[in-house]
């Protein structure tokens, strides 16, 4: 994706985990969103959680975030697998299943992790992926809530 172009209709889910299904409309308008992807298989994905889930407690009345687990290999598509990571890693926000990799190709991602910030009109602000920094991906949140450092 690239800067400015609007947040893509989050269809396609094979499931989704800790939430009823969230589209679009539900996140344009009130608050930015965070979509990341992340992978079971994934170690550098694994290794940014704790720092991402801090950004997510911090950020709850501020910020939507939504994770969404894009596989990389056919065992990452197992249900169980994806839940039991996703419970050992503290992820309690909505996680789109994208075993079909729809959204993982509307967004054109081809690395986890990798991460979406969208302003509240839902267009593409910042994203970054690989082994980028949680905190350049804070410093980026902060500038779009407003905040001054």
């Amino acid at each position: 994706m690239r800067l400015r172009e609007k947040m893509p209709e989050l269809d396609g889910a094979t499931k989704w985990l800790n939430s009823k299904p969230i589209h679009r409309r539900d996140l344009i308008g009130s608050k930015p969103s965070l979509i990341h992807f992340w992978s079971v298989s994934c170690s550098t994905c694994k290794e940014a959680m704790p720092g991402l889930n801090k950004i997510r407690d911090e950020f709850a009345n501020e910020l939507h975030i939504i994770a969404v687990h894009m596989p990389r290999a056919e065992k990452d598509m197992d249900m169980g697998l994806v839940r039991k990571s996703a419970e050992e890693h503290g992820i309690t926000q909505p996680i789109f299943v994208d075993n079909e990799r729809t959204l993982t190709d509307e967004f054109k991602t081809r690395y986890v992790p990798a991460y979406y910030l969208f302003d509240t009109e839902g267009k593409l602000k910042h994203s970054q992926s690989g082994s980028s920094s949680i905190r350049m991906l804070r410093r980026r949140i902060d500038r779009v809530l407003g905040h001054t450092s």
